[in-house]
């Protein structure tokens, strides 16, 4: 073989080599870029579960704070009746705010809440002792208790 046959062989071998190992660094490159993908996918969809999450939990809360001023407002308004009923002086429309009040928590609910809510503004309209009307009381303090425990987060 001369020179030109020995030259060719090895250019032609070099071109081969070089033609294979691009080859197989362009699959190589392929298959990372797609792990590359497919976790970037897996952090992407790790961080909308958590905003997801974050979202839930952040509603809860709200939710949990408008019962519990709700319940408040409530009682408020049950006491103001109570305090006038005690002490025969009070506000013309604290039976007003009263109805209001038991509006909302039925709206608010749970029914165990509202039925106790009910039952304490029915003890006030009628001629219940005092210890009735406190009876009445503590059960809905209870019931918005219950409620709220079972609503927060540790539930």
């Amino acid at each position: 073989m001369n020179e030109w046959g020995v030259a060719l062989i090895a250019a032609g071998s070099a071109l081969a080599g070089s033609a294979v190992t691009g080859l197989f660094a362009f699959r190589a490159g392929t298959r990372q870029a797609e792990a590359a993908r497919h976790a970037g996918d897996r952090q992407a969809d790790a961080v909308l579960d958590t905003v997801r999450m974050t979202l839930a939990e952040q509603r809860a809360v709200r939710v949990l704070d408008l019962r519990r001023q709700t319940y408040v407002a409530f009682l408020d308004a049950a006491e103001a009746v109570l305090l006038s009923r005690r002490t025969g002086e009070g506000r013309a429309g604290d039976r007003a705010d009263l109805h209001r009040a038991l509006g909302a928590v039925a709206l608010e609910g749970p029914p165990d809440v509202a039925r106790a809510a009910r039952s304490l503004v029915d003890a006030l309209r009628g001629n219940r002792a005092p210890d009735d009307l406190e009876a009445a009381r503590l059960v809905f303090v209870e019931a918005a208790r219950a409620a709220l425990d079972d609503a927060g987060p540790a539930a």
